[in-house]
């Protein structure tokens, strides 16, 4: 089945998050994925280093995401004040595609591998965060510890909204900066 670059790596996408629900991620191969998709082994390597990647798409976009809403805030806020509001501009990508998020959370959370990857990602957007934050004027270590703890906060309202405790990001992500308020104060 032939089709544009963009339509061949969604079907494999779509194809590979299917066959991890059905089967597991460890029994699934990138050849079982190709072959639901419709194309060659090779194409699905043109794609993807390997078939872990293919959960992980779009990493760098969500870095450049957050770093260009962490630049767009107003001057003048705090650096927690700052990535909330840099968080709650992001909703509307943030909850895109949730059906697919959700089911991509379940075959992550499933398998060991999966979530050291998941740290991993959430490791390089700390530092994306802690540099578009720096780039506004804040401290190195200042701008370290706002950014992990505001990607912590970020991580715990997307997993609270997967999971359906709510279906307002907003009201997730201002309650976990509360939280995290709180926990600084005491």
């Amino acid at each position: 089945m032939a089709g544009s670059r963009k339509d061949v790596r969604a079907r494999l996408l779509r194809a590979a998050l299917d066959l991890f629900s059905e089967r597991g991620y460890d029994r699934t191969t990138a050849a079982d994925i190709a072959r639901r998709a419709d194309v060659t082994e090779r194409t699905y390597f043109r794609h993807f280093s390997d078939k872990r990647e293919a959960l992980f798409d779009g990493e760098e976009d969500l870095q450049q995401a957050l770093a260009g809403a962490v630049a767009d805030v107003p001057a003048g806020l705090s650096p927690s004040e700052t990535l909330l509001q840099a968080f709650l501009s992001m909703i509307p990508a943030l909850e895109h595609n949730g059906d697919l998020k959700k089911q991509r959370q379940v075959v992550i959370s499933a398998a060991p591998e999966l979530r050291e990857r998941e740290l991993a990602k959430e490791a390089h957007l700390t530092s994306c965060v802690a540099k578009a934050l720096e780039a506004r004027g804040v401290r190195g270590p200042v701008a370290a510890l706002a950014a992990a703890s505001g990607i912590a906060v970020l991580s715990r309202a997307r997993l609270a909204w997967l999971a359906g405790a709510s279906d307002d990001y907003a009201a997730l992500l201002a309650t976990g900066f509360a939280d995290l308020r709180a926990a600084v104060q005491d």
